[in-house]
């Protein structure tokens, strides 16, 4: 991909105390761990609570993602206001379970306080050719949400195995009512990659240009550098343009990044 590449050699230009910024702004600091507990959850939000006192000047995070057990306790934890709760929901990270027992679990998850929700794609049934049955449990999980609750489809795309099922996947997601396309759980060997990027991007502005809505990008998943989220940050300012560099339509799915962006631009 000559354009691509053409893309990242210009991250270069990006990497500036205003862009590090905006990229704090953009995350959704995450725990999705087996050994995530009420105690650790709540030291978490903790964390969020401490930098909106000790970094005044900086944006605070977009969302906290955990597991819908924990929306309640982030919700009476959370001191910042506009902090999102966003909860990954329908048996992640494999998808792999009834559709009522998702539905449930999104709808528990938006009792307890939950204001986006992250779903993963059904692979199994995608690569298996059963779009159909894709798109009934994405539209079913998206009117639980209703139109006020953000639903997220994880595409997985490092089990895709081609450009071609990231750009099928990408369009059966956003026809089936997703509000945002994300490429990976971060349990899979493969997470985000430029590659994967930047052909989301060109479906999101493909879609655009055809049904004028403007559907948000999240890349998660070995997002370990503040260089790293720059490259994201530049397919989406090249492909898809200005206008989707808010903390709405672009979102980074990380904890780590939030420290070392911090380090940086205090440095």
């Amino acid at each position: 991909m000559e354009e691509l590449t053409n893309i990242i050699a210009k991250a270069s230009e990006n990497d500036t105390e205003d862009v590090k910024r905006f990229l704090f702004g953009s995350i959704e600091y995450t725990s999705l761990k087996c050994t995530d507990s009420e105690t650790s959850i709540m030291q978490f939000v903790e964390q969020v609570n401490r930098w909106d006192n000790e970094c005044p000047d900086l944006p605070h995070p977009a969302t906290i993602c955990v597991y819908p057990c924990f929306a309640e306790i982030v919700k009476d934890s959370l001191d910042v206001e506009g902090v999102g709760i966003a909860c990954v929901s329908g048996s992640f990270p494999s998808s792999q379970t009834f559709l009522e027992v998702k539905i449930a679990e999104t709808a528990l998850a938006i009792k307890d306080g939950a204001t986006e929700i992250d779903m993963v794609l059904p692979v199994g049934k995608f690569l298996s050719g059963d779009e159909e049955g894709v798109s009934d449990e994405i539209r079913e999980m998206k009117a639980v949400c209703g139109p006020d609750i953000p639903l997220k489809v994880i595409l997985e795309t490092g089990c895709l195995g081609s450009a071609e099922n990231i750009r099928k996947a990408s369009w059966l997601a956003m026809n089936s009512g997703a509000d945002y396309i994300k490429t990976s759980t971060g349990k899979e060997k493969i997470g985000a990659t430029p590659e994967a990027a930047y052909v989301m991007c060109q479906c999101i502005k493909e879609y655009y240009e055809k049904e004028g809505r403007m559907v948000g990008f999240k890349p998660a998943g070995g997002i370990n550098t503040s260089m790293d989220a720059i490259i994201y940050y530049t397919i989406v300012k090249e492909v898809l343009g200005e206008k989707w560099l808010t903390n709405r339509l672009f979102r980074l799915g990380t904890s780590r990044l939030a420290d070392i962006l911090i380090k940086e631009i205090e440095n």
